[in-house]
């Protein structure tokens, strides 16, 4: 692999996971409402879900998402139906009372969180369409084997988001016990349904 390219696609990488979207600000909204700890969680769900659309345009299956419309519209339907689900349970969701353990509730939920990230990053066919489109463009197609550099590429993505999100959690986590008021709940519940809501549109509206 060129050093050059590895190196601009390590800033590439570092660029758009700073960029603010759906996933950075849910991180950063469970970290302040719920503790750090289920923000660390969320984005190692998030971050595991890069490994499937990496494997997906390593493997050159993707080009399915690309050509057969059937396929795209399947996965991304499903992907809106799950947001849409998740802004339903986001708007479900009753602040906890003081004096709970909070570790304990972070630590029992831990897997859920986990699998709630990954699913929303797995279900959004957009990201697939993003890596066939970005992975390539870092490829020394001289080098070794193609699919190979897509691969580590992918895990250097999934490694500085994860990075980058458990960040966020970990300053925004650090806010909760002065934010910790009704008011303030409210606000980032109906913020985290909102957010939920327009990307499960954003899906419904998505073209090839």
């Amino acid at each position: 692999m060129d050093l050059q390219l590895v190196l601009s696609f390590l800033g590439a990488s570092v660029l758009l996971a700073l960029l603010p979207g759906p996933d950075n600000i849910l991180v950063l909204t469970e970290s302040i409402t719920k503790g750090k700890r289920n923000g660390v969680m969320l984005a190692a769900g998030f971050n595991s879900g890069i490994l499937v659309h990496t494997i997906i345009a390593a493997t050159g299956l993707s080009l399915i998402l690309q050509t057969s419309e059937y396929a795209f519209q399947i996965i991304k339907y499903l992907g809106a139906m799950y947001m849409f689900y998740l802004a339903f349970l986001s708007i479900r969701e009753k602040q906890k009372e003081p004096g709970l353990d909070k570790n304990k509730s972070e630590k029992s939920g831990a897997w859920k969180l986990f699998r709630k990230g990954f699913i929303m990053n797995v279900l959004n066919p957009k990201v697939s369409l993003f890596f066939i489109a970005f992975l390539p463009q870092f490829v020394n197609k001289i080098g070794f084997n193609v699919s190979l550099q897509m691969l580590i590429l992918g895990f250097i993505f999934m490694v500085i988001g994860f990075i980058v999100f458990s960040l966020i959690a970990l300053l925004s986590g650090n806010l909760s016990k002065y934010l910790d008021n009704p008011k303030f709940w409210n606000i980032t519940k109906w913020g985290k349904a909102t957010v939920l809501s327009v990307l499960g549109l954003f899906l419904v509206f998505m073209e090839m």
